[in-house]
């Protein structure tokens, strides 16, 4: 399956990278499975992508929570929560 991924503010900067293509095994098939998945490649993604780290996730510009089935060819964007005043 190939996915778009986008990465947003401090993510982003933690990873540096803002955008990636990737394919991805055919036995990940939830957010949460590409989340596991992206935090095996080891260090800054481990660190910035662990499980205690509270991330929103949007699937095609929607909110989803973790166990949202993955769709070929979809955008999965990560970006830290957002607070305001």
């Amino acid at each position: 399956m190939k996915l778009e991924l986008r990465f947003f503010a401090s993510l982003r900067e933690a990873l540096g990278v803002s955008q990636e293509s990737i394919t991805i095994p055919v036995s990940i098939k939830t957010i949460a499975d590409l989340r596991a998945h992206l935090v095996e490649r080891g260090e800054p993604w481990s660190e910035v992508l662990a499980g205690r780290n509270v991330l929103r996730c949007a699937l095609n510009h929607h909110m989803v929570d973790a166990s949202t089935l993955l769709q070929d060819g979809a955008e999965v964007a990560f970006f830290p929560p957002v607070t305001g005043g």
